[in-house]
């Protein structure tokens, strides 16, 4: 049995998080990868919970030995996803579960083509009407729905593709593909 990488991407309001925690909840095969990050520790805040911290050197270091599967900036803070943590999961047999932003997963796919991404997306009305509940005006709603299409435009690296209009469905069929990728 082939372990793997598995990456889940789509637009907010198509319920990642919560499909990412059924998944996990439900696997005892499937690890997650805490991400690394070069800002400074916040109060409360433990290396290695949650985030692993660098200093700048120790960031820089980790891209020019292309440990860094992908990376982003974020409020002038840079966050990603270790290659070596990633690894030694792998190695551990363990299968590994991120969820990322899609210009993120697509990094991924870039640097390490045997992860298999998969697009999770509720339909447009299921979407706008997610939208509609949290959004404080039409307008705002409008913008998520334009950010959404973008990142669905973004999307053709992904392997495969899964409807989020029912949580519990997208979640029963992230796990029939996990077992049929690692069978």
């Amino acid at each position: 049995m082939s372990k793997k990488l598995f990456v889940i991407s789509g637009p907010s309001g198509a319920g990642i998080r919560e499909i990412a925690a059924a998944v996990l909840d439900s696997r005892t095969d499937l690890g997650q990868v805490v991400p690394v990050t070069a800002r400074k520790m916040k109060a409360g805040e433990k290396d290695g919970v949650g985030f692993y911290f660098f200093d700048l050197e120790g960031w820089n270091a980790m891209k020019e030995n292309g440990d860094l599967l992908e990376a982003t900036e974020f409020a002038g803070n840079d966050y990603g996803t270790s290659r070596k943590l990633v690894r030694e999961q792998l190695d551990a047999g363990k299968n590994v579960l991120l969820n990322l932003e899609v210009e993120r997963a697509a990094q991924i796919k870039r640097n390490m083509p045997e992860a298999v991404c998969v697009y999770i997306e509720p339909s447009e009305a299921v979407l706008r009407q997610r939208y509609e509940r949290i959004a404080r005006s039409w307008v705002e709603v409008s913008a998520r729905m334009d950010v959404a299409g973008r990142q669905k435009a973004l999307s053709g690296f992904c392997d495969a593709r899964i409807s989020s209009d029912d949580e519990a469905a997208a979640a029963a069929a992230l796990n029939a593909l996990i077992d049929r990728e690692t069978a």
